[in-house]
């Protein structure tokens, strides 16, 4: 998959499938291998997704000298009160 078309939510799916998949027993071992591969290049994709926006986070946070400040996240359970 490329970069460019990379899409997490969509990776995600597919690697929730693919753990399904596997955890019915019904595939070969060669097709076992396919699906843990790819499983292991989705979870990389993600994982590079991840981290890139916690850097854009991080950058957005930083005050007008430029020194990040740390912030909680609101969770979703406080922003409904």
């Amino acid at each position: 998959m490329s970069k460019s078309n990379f899409n997490f939510e969509t990776s995600l799916q597919q690697l929730e499938q693919l753990v399904q998949q596997m955890e019915q027993g019904n595939l070969s071992l060669e097709e076992s291998m396919r699906a843990f591969e790819q499983g292991v290049a989705l979870t990389r994709e993600c994982q590079q997704a991840l981290d890139k926006a916690e850097q854009k986070v991080q950058l957005l946070m930083q005050d007008a000298q430029g020194k990040v400040t740390e912030q909680a996240f609101p969770s979703a359970s406080s922003e409904s009160d």
